[in-house]
């Protein structure tokens, strides 16, 4: 498997909150994990940041390739509860900090299948022929569109549509949605935040992601939104299996 990842600012943030990591497994597996923080000026950063660090080192020291499916899926879920829970902590011992949290997406590619799980409205996508949205926003906006309030079309300009129902860190516990697909060869996992979908439409990312490589992709990816005006953070990560 082939992997690539990056981070952007935007063009209208000071600063960015994203935060995202990737890295073989033993056994040429690869996970990724993709956060975008919420909460002041600093907070944001400290939640994503603290996320990414405490998730990918559980996972890398907790994996090895002989774990089954259910092996996996405890390894993922346990160090998203360690993440929620320091981040949580970090919240409550600092006022600076009250309230901060983030949205997560981790994923572990092995054995020709992908183990996601996700809070928040960050997406993980499959990318073959046909591109698959694999994860549920867990938004107002979302909550809308399933209730039949308003439109898919709708949601893309709603003025609600950044807020989230779910976030790592903001309560001592989290409801964390898992799946597990399959990732044949010559198709792409695509984790991102909110920062790519709301500039750069689904069908965009898919030819963008069958027409380049990895590391190319990301780039034009990140490249497209900010032609689009970059109003957020961008983060992507692509996992090809080859």
């Amino acid at each position: 498997m082939i992997f690539s990842g990056r981070t952007d600012k935007g063009k209208v943030r000071k600063t960015n909150q994203d935060d995202f990591a990737a890295d073989t497994l033993s056994g040429g597996s690869v996970f990724a994990v993709v956060c975008d923080g919420m909460g002041g000026a600093n907070g944001g950063n400290v939640a994503s940041s603290t996320a990414v660090d405490i998730i990918s080192e559980s996972l890398k020291s907790g994996y090895n390739a002989n774990l089954d499916e259910n092996g996996i899926k405890v390894l993922i879920l346990d160090s998203i509860k360690k993440a929620n829970d320091a981040v949580y902590e970090k919240s409550r011992s600092d006022p600076a900090l009250f309230g901060m949290g983030t949205t997560i997406v981790t994923v572990i590619a092995a054995n020709d299948k992908a183990y996601i799980a996700h809070a928040g409205d960050s997406r993980a996508y499959l990318i073959d022929d046909d591109i698959k949205k694999l994860t549920r926003d867990h938004s107002i906006v979302q909550e809308m569109v399933e209730n039949g309030k308003i439109t898919q079309e709708e949601a893309l300009v709603h003025p609600q549509k950044n807020i989230i129902t779910r976030a790592l860190g903001v309560e001592e516990s989290l409801e964390i949605d898992y799946s597990v697909h399959e990732f044949k060869k010559g198709s792409t996992i695509l984790i991102c935040t909110d920062g790519l979908t709301n500039l750069v439409s689904d069908e965009d990312i898919k030819e963008t992601v069958k027409r380049e490589e990895p590391e190319d992709c990301i780039d034009k990816l990140v490249n497209m939104a900010n032609s689009n005006g970059g109003s957020d953070n961008i983060t992507v990560v692509v996992i090809r299996n080859v």
